[in-house]
């Protein structure tokens, strides 16, 4: 299993401070959870079945004729790669490390590129996979490059997969809306933005076929009736949407003066989390879990992802360790 943000139990047990005692910014999911609908006792009772109502809120939400309901994306991430014969694939680096762990378990041969690299790279490729923003960097490949990529792509027969989990707070920069093209997949997912990530719900965009072989390899009840209802009414609150992204975007931008005004500025991020690469990185950590503040530790580049602070409160907190991991640095 890969190292992924969110195991606060695991740190607890570690570095001996109770669960409620710390501060847990290791993931970028939005600390501000939608509210949960009323769920009846059916969608307990009963198998889920579709097109109750999730699909088409979803299609609206997103301005797409075409999706498939998984159990977060990561179903698709692990699926995706047995939907082609072995090839050759490009991804966009540093990355979400699910993506190129699915695609070189299934046997494809894997090209990690950076953003330079593509243009030379991209008529040897058959896949090209990006995260967009990028976790952890944050960074955001523009509308008009990528369908450049993947009108490429396509010419040859190839696939360019983009994996939009941090869009929902820029829905200007997302592709979805070209996700009919052949060879275009657009991956989301509604944990993150929703605060709701234990709700393990996500979304598959591309063309019909493709997408009816992906539901084939997935298998029928994928989502459960409950996650149902909750998708649901979540993505048909246009008001509490408007509201989340205004919270996130100024959150997003109070943690990133904050870590500038302790003299450790982010080098990326977007507006679910801040993104510092330093050589510095593990020491970081190691100073803020011992004093139960836990951020996402990554080794290659050294480097620290910071989600958004609750509250004021929270962001005093982080501000005075910060402050004190500089004392003892100097």
């Amino acid at each position: 299993m890969l190292e992924h943000g969110g195991r606060l139990l695991r740190a607890a047990h570690q570095y001996g401070i109770a669960r409620e005692d710390w501060l847990d910014l290791s993931s970028g999911i939005a600390p501000w959870s939608f509210s949960i609908p009323s769920i009846p006792l059916e969608a307990w009772a009963r198998l889920p079945e579709v097109e109750d109502g999730l699909e088409q809120a979803a299609r609206a939400y997103y301005g797409v004729n075409e999706l498939l309901v998984v159990a977060g994306s990561q179903a698709a991430i692990q699926a995706l790669p047995h939907l082609r014969t072995r090839g050759r694939v490009g991804v966009l680096s540093p990355c979400y490390a699910e993506h190129p762990h699915a695609w070189q378990r299934a046997g494809h041969e894997l090209v990690e590129l950076d953003d330079d690299q593509v243009e030379a790279a991209l008529d040897r490729l058959d896949v090209l996979l990006l995260v967009n923003p990028n976790n952890p960097t944050g960074r955001c490949v523009p509308r008009e490059r990528l369908l450049d990529w993947h009108a490429r792509l396509a010419r040859r027969g190839g696939w360019l997969v983009v994996d939009e989990a941090f869009m929902d707070n820029t829905p200007a920069h997302s592709i979805t809306d070209q996700s009919w093209r052949g060879g275009l997949i657009v991956l989301r997912s509604f944990g993150k933005f929703f605060g709701l990530a234990g709700v393990r719900l996500g979304f598959a965009m591309a063309e019909a076929p493709l997408l009816q072989r992906l539901a084939e390899m997935l298998g029928p009840w994928t989502v459960s009736g409950p996650t149902r209802i909750i998708g649901q009414s979540c993505l048909a609150d246009g008001q509490a949407q408007r509201a989340q992204i205004v919270r996130c975007a100024e959150a997003s931008a109070r943690l990133a003066a904050l870590l500038a005004e302790s003299g450790l500025p982010a080098t990326g991020g977007c507006d679910l989390f801040q993104y510092l690469r330093d050589p510095r990185a593990a020491q970081l950590h190691d100073f803020l879990a011992r004093r139960g503040i836990l951020v996402r530790l990554f080794e290659a580049p050294a480097a620290v992802r910071l989600g958004l602070p609750a509250s004021a409160a929270d962001e005093q907190r982080l501000r005075q360790a910060l402050q004190d991991y500089q004392k003892e640095s100097a």
